[in-house]
């Protein structure tokens, strides 16, 4: 569905340009008007790019998911280790319980108390986590977006292109049309790692 509403979108927009393209190119004086590249053919100057292989080929957006891929590890890792250590507390007081240790039931309930904080304690640094990965996915995805935003912008400053499109705007592109390699080659080549933290 979404799918279906970013192609009605493109069609509207492409719509649009050449309605724009139409009354805004149409000149007043014949003689003096010298028509655009594409006025001449007849058609619009499209290319367009692959997202995916972007994903997968820009230095930067490899980092962020390498970067991604560390936030998940650490918190897999605090989940097993938190959980890890309130099972033992558990297993702990349960053997006291069984072993008859507990001398009142004050004693017990203290310990209970003691569980349900640390469990408490390790859901909420859990959720901590987790936020904090997910703003930082948001930044990345972000900074990603305008990284590559910035860079169409520059190339087409050079290509006079009238237009350039996600792959995943269309049902069907002549692969002759497809600038992925380029895109991919300009924007690694202008990427500068950072170093980590």
């Amino acid at each position: 569905m979404k799918k279906l509403a970013l192609c009605a979108k493109s069609l509207m927009l492409m719509l649009a340009v050449v309605a724009m393209s139409c009354s805004n190119n149409a000149p007043a004086d014949k003689q003096n008007a010298t028509p655009a590249s594409s006025e001449k053919t007849g058609s619009l100057n499209i290319r367009y790019i692959d997202a995916d292989s972007i994903a997968a080929h820009y230095n930067l957006a490899k980092d962020f998911s390498e970067a991604q891929l560390r936030s998940i590890s650490k918190i897999d890792n605090a989940q097993r280790t938190r959980g890890a250590e309130l099972q033992k507390l558990a297993n702990s007081i349960q053997q006291k319980v069984n072993s008859n240790g507990y001398l009142s039931q004050a004693s017990y309930e203290e310990d209970m108390k003691n569980l349900n904080k640390k469990q408490a304690d390790a859901e909420n640094y859990l959720a901590s986590l987790q936020r904090e990965a997910q703003q930082e996915m948001l930044q990345q995805q972000m900074q990603l977006s305008d990284s590559i935003a910035a860079f169409i912008k520059e190339y087409n400053a050079k290509m006079h292109y009238d237009m350039i499109l996600y792959k995943a705007a269309g049902v069907y592109f002549n692969p002759e049309l497809d600038i992925t390699d380029e895109v991919i080659k300009g924007l690694n080549a202008r990427y500068n790692k950072v170093s980590e933290k």
